[in-house]
């Protein structure tokens, strides 16, 4: 790798924990109902929203309520969503005269944006009017980002209370985490990215010779596709598209972005609970793995095709201005740039794609691959990475006092029978359909005839997509179209378990946890801010992680990697 590449990945860690820090604490105050300059400017707002819903903004819910309030509310999202593709072609805001999205694309494309995937099964340009981009998919960018950040306050006063029957109210927390943090943020994303040229226009697509130029309300999309860790592109390719990311620094702004509110919900988590080191912990935990895995990926990019290397060719960043594998990628960006959002964005349940990971190296793919495969959690969605990752923490607490022989406590609470019931499901699930979603669609014609690559390639491309689907990501190789029948359903369902059926084990947990009483800490408690636990944790994830994946990752981008050198 360069030096320049080295810089860039430094600049852009740095810059986020220098954001995350005063954006976390922020955020702590807002959920505390303490944030006094925001509330004197956005409270009216907020109560005028409880009086119009009828809400009762002191109710108390129970971990069983919290849940079914979440659920019903998103499941009203998935009916609007579907039903606005379907009649689109009805409706104003269609400048390119676009019709009904088919059943089956709709079922995926409502599914996705509810549970905050952003897969596509489309076109962006092609297939949705600019309503139903605003209507539809722009609100849901919002409203399931706002879950995950509401779930994970939901769990956090597990730990909190002591002796409590309920969670606070799901309704309370989804409209802070919308007017408090997620719109401010994307009104000022938005703002520079139309300094730098995204396009943000209700005006009709452009006719230059035989071409349509696509353009639309571009900017207001983006930035809330990546401040939420949503994904899904206004246009087909996505953040690659010269209209939603024109420049370095828009592509700078768009990366940092994606990554921030993650970040910032670790100190956010820290000051809820009034312990700051805890939250610090965790945040080292989640650097220590994405820091090494990103230089990894950029180092693979950087050293170029082997393929290449085997006709007498030398492509490495050392060798050619361009640096590297170009193949897939944007000039203006080049490997180092795109293999930092590769990274970012696979640890942050993004999906948004700045390059073609499809095109990546072996080694370059197997990173994004395993980043997901972790199950989300290095960062992760808003709310959802870091949820994810305290049910680590309550694993690897447990292990460790089976180690000591010990009933494990986190945070004061006692871990018992039941929170490991509820974690098992946790990591499990969305692991189960990875890998049996796999299996089926490589056994089936219906999922094999749609792969155009033969071969540990072709593989790859299935695995990738159930990994992405199952853990919310939303990003894919392209070799493989996803539109039909088979994997739009699959899919579908897929990223259903991998959303809800983690949501609601952590509620329960939630809901178990604020009904104990707090235990004193002893000599004999661990403690959970130090080194040696981040250690801990890290060896929970990376131990769970492998024992899950390694062998079928073995037969996808491992293997492809062991032909290709043995080839050139």
């Amino acid at each position: 790798m360069t030096g320049n590449s080295i810089l860039q990945c430094l600049l852009f860690f740095g810059t986020v924990t220098l954001l995350g820090v005063p954006l976390g604490r922020y955020m702590a105050r807002v959920y505390e109902g303490k944030a006094a300059i925001a509330g004197k400017v956005l409270g009216p707002i907020e109560r005028v929203l409880y009086r119009l819903s009828g809400i009762d903004s002191k109710e108390n819910m129970s971990w069983q309520r919290y849940a079914a309030s979440l659920l019903v509310f998103n499941a009203i999202g998935f009916v609007i969503v579907y039903g606005l593709q379907r009649v689109q072609g009805h409706l104003p805001l269609n400048p390119a005269a676009l019709g009904a999205v088919s059943p089956e694309v709709s079922f995926n494309t409502a599914i996705s944006f509810a549970t905050n995937t952003n897969w596509q099964a489309y076109g962006g340009e092609s297939t949705m009017s600019y309503l139903t981009q605003m209507l539809a998919l722009t609100v849901q960018n919002f409203l399931s980002a706002a879950t995950g950040m509401a779930v994970l306050v939901a769990l956090v006063r597990g730990f909190t209370q002591k002796s409590a029957a309920g969670l606070g109210s799901f309704w309370v927390d989804m409209v802070r985490s919308t007017i408090y943090v997620l719109l401010p943020l994307s009104f000022i994303v938005a703002l520079v990215l139309v300094s730098q040229g995204v396009v943000q226009t209700f005006d009709a697509y452009v006719h230059v010779g035989e071409t349509w130029i696509a353009r639309g309300p571009a900017a207001s999309q983006i930035a809330i596709k990546q401040l939420g860790t949503n994904g899904g592109g206004f246009f087909n390719v996505n953040s690659a598209h010269p209209f939603e990311n024109p420049t370095p620094f828009a592509n700078f702004v768009e990366v940092v972005a994606i990554i921030l509110i993650p970040a910032a919900l670790c100190f956010t988590f820290g000051d809820l609970i009034k312990q700051r080191r805890q939250g610090w912990a965790l945040f080292a935990a989640m650097m220590l793995v994405l820091v090494p895995l990103t230089f990894a990926t950029m180092a693979a990019e950087a050293a170029g095709n082997p393929a290449l290397h085997g006709l007498g060719i030398d492509d490495s960043a050392s060798a050619t201005s361009t640096g590297g594998n170009m193949e897939g990628k944007e000039v203006r960006f080049g490997t180092a740039n795109s293999a930092i959002w590769a990274a970012t964005t696979t640890a942050a349940s993004n999906g948004s794609v700045n390059s073609m990971h499809d095109s990546y190296t072996p080694l370059g793919g197997l990173v994004p691959l395993v980043l997901m495969q972790f199950g989300e959690i290095i960062f992760g969605g808003v709310g959802s990475g870091l949820y994810g990752l305290i049910i680590y923490a309550i694993i690897a607490v447990f292990i460790a006092g089976l180690m000591v022989g010990r009933t494990p406590e986190y945070l004061g609470k006692k871990i018992e029978a039941f929170e490991m019931k509820m974690a098992s499901l946790v990591i499990l699930l969305p692991a189960a359909c990875v890998l049996v979603g796999t299996a089926i669609a490589s056994a089936v014609p219906a999922g094999t005839t749609p792969v155009f690559n033969p071969g540990a390639h072709g593989f790859s491309e299935i695995l990738y997509s159930f990994t992405s689907a199952s853990n919310n990501n939303g990003s894919a190789f392209g070799g493989i179209t996803v539109n039909g029948m088979f994997y739009a359903v699959a899919h579908g369902i897929a990223m259903l378990i991998g959303r809800y059926w983690v949501i609601v084990p952590v509620l329960a947990i939630a809901g178990s946890l604020s009904r104990k009483k707090e235990i004193p800490s002893t000599v004999g408690t661990l403690p959970t801010h130090t080194p040696l636990f981040v250690a801990l944790l890290v060896g929970t994830i990376l131990l769970v992680g492998a024992l899950t994946f390694i062998p079928a990752d073995a037969l996808g981008p491992i293997v492809e990697q062991l032909t290709l050198a043995a080839e050139h």
